[in-house]
């Protein structure tokens, strides 16, 4: 019998002065039994850094025909597709292929993943990646509890998140394109 997702209830706080985004937000993510901490933090900063009101969590690793978030039209069409990890270059061309825009938040060990796929991926046009820092994920991923309450603040390109541990800064690196 397989194990069942948990259910992880998400405060935000958002501040992004960049975009003029200011938001005070509640949902419910779950949290598939193979997923780690590390893949639900990324998860929960792309939320923040690409909120907007048609911004939902897909279904991910339940479902490989869903992204880890997207933004969908009222007509059904796929705004943005946004993936997290480090997929294969087929996967980022499948994905590319079915969004006006695609974005990646890349983390983890990434030295061999970019020579081999990141840089293999620049044809793709709507496609934008950014890679997180490892030492800052791991502070935010470690023991997330069940309710997790981020105040995100985005001003010029610089990213903090302040949790129960104090304030993070996240300094994203651009491999391709940008925010947007």
């Amino acid at each position: 019998m397989a194990q069942p997702s948990t259910p992880y209830k998400f405060e935000l706080n958002l501040t992004d002065t960049d975009r003029g985004v200011y938001q005070s937000l509640r949902t419910t993510i779950a949290r598939h039994p193979s997923e780690t901490e590390e893949r639900m933090a990324v998860r929960l900063l792309a939320y923040a850094l690409w909120y907007n009101e048609q911004l939902a969590f897909g279904r991910g690793l339940s479902d490989v025909d869903e992204p880890a978030l997207w933004e969908k039209s009222l007509d059904d069409r796929v705004l943005h597709w946004i993936e997290v990890g480090q997929p294969d270059l087929d996967r980022l061309t499948w994905c590319s292929r079915r969004a006006e825009r695609t974005s990646l938040l890349a983390y983890g060990s990434l030295r061999v993943w970019q020579g081999k796929v990141a840089d293999a991926a620049r044809h793709l046009k709507n496609l934008h990646i950014a890679a997180v820092p490892q030492e800052v994920l791991a502070v935010l991923a470690s023991h997330m509890p069940r309710t997790i309450q981020w105040d995100v603040m985005i001003s010029d390109g610089a990213v903090f998140v302040t949790d129960d541990r104090g304030q993070h800064e996240v300094q994203l690196q651009w491999l391709l394109g940008e925010r947007g």
